[in-house]
């Protein structure tokens, strides 16, 4: 129950919520367009880094994959909008319902294995969805690209800005919701120490697999966001490089925080968009900010708010 009641504090006082309550006011005073691409482009990242964390920071699986199920997402909504006449507001849970059912058969199929097997096991599924995508241009266009149906008619920013910040408030309740819930209790006992946790009576392939399906439908619901935002997709959306950047941000937010990785893309989303010059050198610098965060603060920004709140309850 101690432990229990750790996970608790730990995920609710937190500053997740209360920087979306903030960014909420944001339009208010700021109407600068770019500022608020900027934002968008933040909190999408940031919400697909939570769903990534809540999977690498929960079940100890890396899913290297993960960008294919965000483009999958995307595919789904903007095919049935362009075939089919779909509402986007339809096909976005649509294409969330696919991204997760597909993750649910990867799951299955793969977290049998463990540790670095699971995680090429994804990346070569996510390599695999990329190419079905690339190579069935009579669907997709492939690398022409799939032009979709925007949101809004409008270019103003505003309108986009709060719809993917009810995503990323819907994402960060449900995945804390669940964290401090008695299955997340479950995924982290897999986590941790997935012998013990069988002694206790625990399935955990069961347990990895429904944790590898809410993350990756998470990832697809994000991915019909971009898909309607964008107006355009191509299958660079799914590429390895993707994951690996949504990767850093979780892992820099701090494992197993879920809301670190918000917070993370706020910062470095749109320092490294202004650094236009060095865009080039995206990958590097985010590799370089991962080893630097793993050897000198492997918490991560969660770990550092910890401590200052907890230094700060002290002293109160």
């Amino acid at each position: 129950m101690q432990y229990l009641e750790k996970i608790k504090e730990s995920n609710y006082t937190n500053p997740g919520l209360a920087v979306l309550i903030a960014l909420a006011f944001v339009p208010l005073f700021i109407s600068d367009q770019y500022v608020l691409q900027l934002l968008i482009s933040a909190m999408m990242f940031g919400t697909l880094a939570m769903a990534f964390d809540f999977t690498v920071g929960f079940i100890n699986v890396v899913n290297f994959g993960f960008a294919a199920f965000w483009g999958i997402g995307g595919y789904t909504s903007a095919l049935l909008a362009v075939n089919l006449g779909v509402s986007p507001w339809l096909g976005i849970f649509v294409g969330m319902a696919f991204s997760a059912f597909l993750g649910f058969l990867v799951g299955f199929l793969t977290l049998r294995l463990h540790g670095i097997f699971a995680a090429v096991m994804a990346w070569f599924t996510g390599l695999g969805l990329m190419s079905i995508v690339t190579n069935w241009t009579g669907l997709t266009r492939g690398p022409l690209g799939l032009m979709s149906p925007m949101f809004f008619a409008t270019m103003d920013r505003g309108p986009y800005f709060y719809v993917i910040l009810v995503m990323a408030a819907f994402s960060l309740l449900a995945l804390l919701a669940i964290a401090n819930s008695k299955i997340g209790l479950f995924f982290r006992a897999i986590g941790q120490d997935e012998d013990a946790a069988k002694a206790s009576g625990v399935n955990p392939t069961w347990y990895r697999v429904l944790n590898f399906t809410v993350s990756t439908g998470i990832a697809g619901l994000i991915g019909g966001f971009y898909a309607h935002f964008m107006g355009i997709l191509t299958p660079s959306v799914m590429q390895t490089s993707q994951t690996i950047e949504i990767m850093a941000l979780a892992y820099v937010g701090g494992r197993g925080s879920i809301w670190g990785s918000l917070i993370a893309a706020l910062i470095f989303i749109p320092v490294l968009t202004y650094l236009q010059p060095l865009m080039e050198l995206r990958l590097i610098i985010y590799g370089l900010v991962l080893i630097g965060v793993m050897i000198f603060y492997p918490g991560g920004i969660s770990a550092l708010y910890r401590r200052v709140f907890q230094v700060s309850k002290s002293e109160g």
